[in-house]
C-alpha cells in the first residue's frame, strides 16, 4: 500500500422490495454503491464481505451480485442466513465488510430502504 491505511469493518442493511432474483440484485447494488461511494472504496481495499439474508429471501445469492463489481475478483465473499428472529424486518440484506481505509475518513455504514429502521443512528450516513 502507498499510503497509510487501517483496516476497518463496515455494517449496512437495505430491503428487496420482492423475493425475486431481480429485486435482490437492485437491493443489493444500491447498498454496494451507498457502501463504497461512501468510503471513497476501490476493490483492491475490499479485503471481504459477508452478507446475510432473512429466510424469505432465497431468489438469489448477494455475493453473486458484488462478484461483478470491478475490481472485486481478489475479495473474499460470503452469503448466510440471517438467524430468524420473531418480529425481524422482513426480506432485509446485512452486510459486514472489512476494507482498508484513510485513518481519518469517517466511516459510511448504509442502511438503506426499510433497514434504515434498524439503526436510525445511521441511516442519515453517519
Amino acid at each position: 500500500m502507498s499510503e497509510a491505511r487501517e483496516l476497518r469493518a463496515l455494517r449496512g442493511a437495505t430491503t428487496a422490495t420482492a423475493n425475486t432474483a431481480a429485486a435482490i440484485e437492485e437491493a443489493v447494488s444500491e447498498l454496494l454503491a451507498s457502501l463504497i461511494d461512501g468510503n471513497g472504496l476501490s476493490g483492491a481495499w475490499v479485503l471481504s464481505v459477508t452478507f446475510s439474508v432473512t429466510a424469505d429471501l432465497d431468489a438469489g445469492f448477494p455475493a453473486a451480485v458484488a462478484r461483478r463489481q470491478p475490481g472485486w475478483d481478489g475479495v473474499a465473499l460470503l452469503d448466510c442466513q440471517q438467524m430468524a428472529v420473531a418480529g425481524d424486518l422482513p426480506r432485509c440484506i446485512r452486510l459486514l465488510a472489512h476494507a482498508w481505509m484513510e485513518p481519518t475518513r469517517v466511516p459510511l455504514h448504509p442502511y438503506l430502504r426499510q433497514a434504515a429502521r434498524l439503526r436510525p443512528d445511521r441511516s442519515g450516513h453517519n
